[in-house]
């Protein structure tokens, strides 16, 4: 996390976005300090792919100014930002977040607090039932990735994804709705695990389902 002195820098903003790390201590600790320094009318929005709005604007004393702008990516391609309102997130605080997004050259699309989201609680599962057909031997991650292709019309394959996102993303994310949502289809698949554990996360590291 920044110094205080470094965020002390945001003192005078109307606006501010955090994207550190997915760990909602960490979050916790950053939305605290920002509470602190930023001015009362600041709006504070994280970029958290899966945590709860509502947790980190627990943090603060000003629960309706969070919100959540879920940016894709690669940012600079993707077109979407995904908003996401708390449990207390005020409709000003949303609106000015929308127009800000539209300013940005962006598309907002709104989304209520729940795990992983839309994008992630769509996104994730598909990744990770694509890694049980790798494990179970339905396919090779090739063929699984060109089935999704050819046949589905995906720009990427969902393994060829997971390597760009980070299979360690892509298992936090899991873990979050598994916990967060109770059901056991979100049960994160063991070959992500082992392949985490292993240190193959993807294109970060070098090596995950391919090669880099």
């Amino acid at each position: 996390m920044r110094s205080l002195s470094e965020l002390s820098a945001l003192a005078k903003s109307d606006f501010v976005i955090e994207a550190i790390i997915e760990k909602i201590e960490s979050k916790l600790q950053i939305f605290k300090a920002l509470d602190e320094i930023t001015p009362v009318k600041a709006i504070l929005a994280s970029n958290t792919s899966s945590l709860s709005i509502t947790k980190i604007a627990s943090a603060t004393r000003r629960p309706g100014k969070v919100i959540g702008m879920h940016f894709m990516n690669p940012v600079p391609v993707m077109n979407l930002v995904e908003i996401v309102r708390g449990f207390a997130t005020s409709d000003d605080t949303h609106e000015k977040t929308r127009l800000l997004t539209q300013s940005l050259a962006k598309t907002a699309v709104t989304v209520n607090d729940s795990p992983g989201f839309v994008s992630n609680r769509l996104l994730m599962p598909m990744i990770n039932e694509a890694i049980f057909s790798v494990m179970e031997g339905v396919a090779s991650a090739d063929a699984v990735d060109a089935v999704m292709k050819l046949g589905m019309n995906h720009p990427i394959g969902p393994l060829a994804l997971a390597d760009m996102i980070g299979l360690d993303v892509c298992l936090f994310t899991m873990e979050v709705l598994h916990s967060g949502l109770g059901d056991p289809k979100y049960r994160p698949c063991p070959l992500l695990r082992r392949m985490v554990d292993a240190g193959h996360l993807g294109r970060k590291s070098g090596q995950g389902f391919y090669k880099y």
